[in-house]
């Protein structure tokens, strides 16, 4: 019963000597309490996301102890549209300025790793369908963390959430994950056309790098190339109307010129 609620909730098939995280363990005079609590956290489906990937990730909040149906998780603050950052930089040391452009920086060289981490590391790539400030916090090293995954799905569970009947492409958008309408049985395809990468390079890197860094220590030719490559990964199309297939040289791009600017700032700090 346990498999088949986490099958229904993520779309994946887990062995038993997988479902660790969730058993109650020996039967004892609290077992049937204990069995009641975990039914009732497993009708969670955030639970079960993070019980499942703490141990996997560090971009995903850890579980650190439940009551019936309550859990409790680490406490981060998230972000939010209304910080100039988009996220709480104000005791950055040296913000604002080289300490903030640093702090972004590190960010975002973060929010790679955990697209990389997503898209390669699980038996299924994790879809990310919500993408905004909100739904992610910082740790005090930059880390970023995903804090609410309402909006996530491994592949199985997303091409059976795209697949659907269609008269357009707009039918096929599901928030910040989209398909394409196929006209000759009007069917939503069920592989996204974007992918994460784009969208946090449209809804979050573009907040930051559209406009030069607020350092004049890192180069103007540095921060143009940044710009650029940002506008390149945010945009999903091409003149031929397919989706880019040069994404993991974009990554790359952003990751090489990321790291060169923390180079610039840590220079002009010595």
């Amino acid at each position: 019963m346990v498999a088949g609620e986490v099958k229904s909730a993520l779309g994946l098939e887990l062995s038993n000597s997988s479902l660790g995280p969730w058993w109650p363990g020996r039967r004892g005079p609290r077992w049937r309490g204990q069995l009641a609590s975990l039914w009732a956290l497993l009708q969670q489906e955030e639970y079960v996301y993070f019980s499942l990937l703490q141990d996997l990730s560090p971009h995903v909040l850890p579980v650190l102890g439940s009551c019936g149906h309550f859990y409790a998780v680490e406490f981060l603050a998230a972000g939010s549209p209304h910080h100039r950052a988009l996220f709480p930089l104000d005791q950055v040391p040296g913000a604002p300025g080289g300490g903030q452009a640093k702090a972004i920086s590190d960010i975002a060289l973060s929010f790679l790793d955990m697209v990389n981490h997503f898209d390669s590391d699980f038996s299924h790539r994790l879809h990310l369908c919500d993408i905004k400030p909100e739904n992610f916090a910082i740790r005090s090293d930059f880390t970023v963390v995903a804090i609410d995954v309402d909006m996530a799905f491994f592949e199985p569970k997303m091409r059976e959430i795209l697949e659907q009947n269609c008269t357009d492409d707009e039918d096929c958008n599901f928030f910040d994950c989209f398909s394409r309408c196929d006209l000759r049985v009007n069917k939503c395809g069920a592989q996204r056309v974007n992918n994460n990468l784009q969208v946090i390079c449209d809804k979050i890197f573009r907040h930051w790098f559209s406009a030069p860094l607020k350092s004049s220590a890192v180069s103007f030719q540095l921060q143009l190339q940044l710009q650029e490559a940002v506008q390149e990964c945010a945009d999903p199309e091409v003149p031929s109307g397919n989706t880019r297939r040069d994404a993991p040289s974009v990554f790359w791009k952003l990751r090489r010129l990321l790291q060169a600017t923390l180079r610039e700032l840590q220079e002009a700090e010595k």
